[in-house]
């Protein structure tokens, strides 16, 4: 079986298979159906080894056994085997996230919950600021001191990123209107584009006249970004300061 010993190696690693599993796969659909011998024949694998792999194949799921004599084996579609991981990958999940839900309910997390809110020299909250990097960590933080909103939240940022994640914005919007928080959002970009968001949102959007990043809470709390592009990683700092938030919530209705 002439097969690149490139594709070889990417279909091992879509698949998570090791180099004998992915040949004899190959061969199996290439062949359509084949004994092990004709395996070991066409995908180069020692005829010793090819009935554990044949074996380990079958058991994946990857490989049939046809019923009958001499025993011959099928290799399983492609797609079927595509849309069995994405399943085995998506319950993993699902049983992780079950999992770490779980953990908030024992005692080893209450003393966690202790130590971060007691400790033995409590950190005034009002002295607390933080550099963050990573999309996946500042858009968790993020949600952190939103939900903590108990008076007014100011969004500004750019019409395309509302766009990209209007479902997840839709939600935090809505969690907002429900506890009566005052929403202020500002969107720089085109303005048809700005008029559409605020019609999904249901809530009156101003056109910004700079391309900035940032989030008030309560006029207290600020996260702004220092960078963000494709290709950047993102930057943000998160300021605990009464002061500066106050004075950045000005300049922002100012400008509108």
């Amino acid at each position: 079986m002439l097969v690149k010993s490139e594709l070889i190696s990417k279909i091992k690693d879509y698949f998570d298979l090791n180099i004998y599993e992915t040949k004899v796969w190959l061969a199996l659909l290439g062949k359509g159906t084949a004994s092990a011998g004709e395996i070991a024949t066409i995908s180069g694998v020692p005829r010793s080894r090819t009935y554990d792999v044949l074996e380990s194949l079958e058991k994946k799921g990857f490989a049939i056994v046809k019923l009958g004599k001499p025993v011959k084996y099928l290799g399983v579609k492609p797609k079927t085997i595509l849309e069995k991981l994405k399943n085995n990958v998506r319950k993993e999940a699902e049983e992780r996230i079950k999992g770490l839900s779980n953990i908030q309910n024992t005692d080893e997390f209450g003393k966690l919950e202790s130590l971060y809110n007691v400790g033995i020299n409590p950190v005034k909250r009002e002295d607390l600021s933080a550099a963050l990097r990573g999309k996946s960590n500042i858009t968790s933080y993020l949600k952190e001191i939103i939900e903590s909103a108990s008076k007014e939240v100011i969004i500004c940022t750019s019409a395309e990123e509302i766009k990209s994640k209007i479902g997840l914005f839709s939600q935090t919007i809505n969690i907002l209107k429900k506890g009566k928080i005052k929403i202020k959002m500002a969107l720089y970009g085109d303005k048809f584009l700005i008029d559409q968001i605020s019609g999904k949102l249901k809530i009156k959007v101003h056109k910004a006249k700079i391309d900035a990043k940032f989030f008030i809470v309560d006029r207290k709390e600020i996260l702004f970004y220092l960078s963000k592009g494709k290709g950047k990683e993102d930057v943000a700092i998160w300021l605990n300061s009464d002061f500066f938030s106050e004075a950045f919530a000005t300049l922002f209705e100012r400008s509108l």
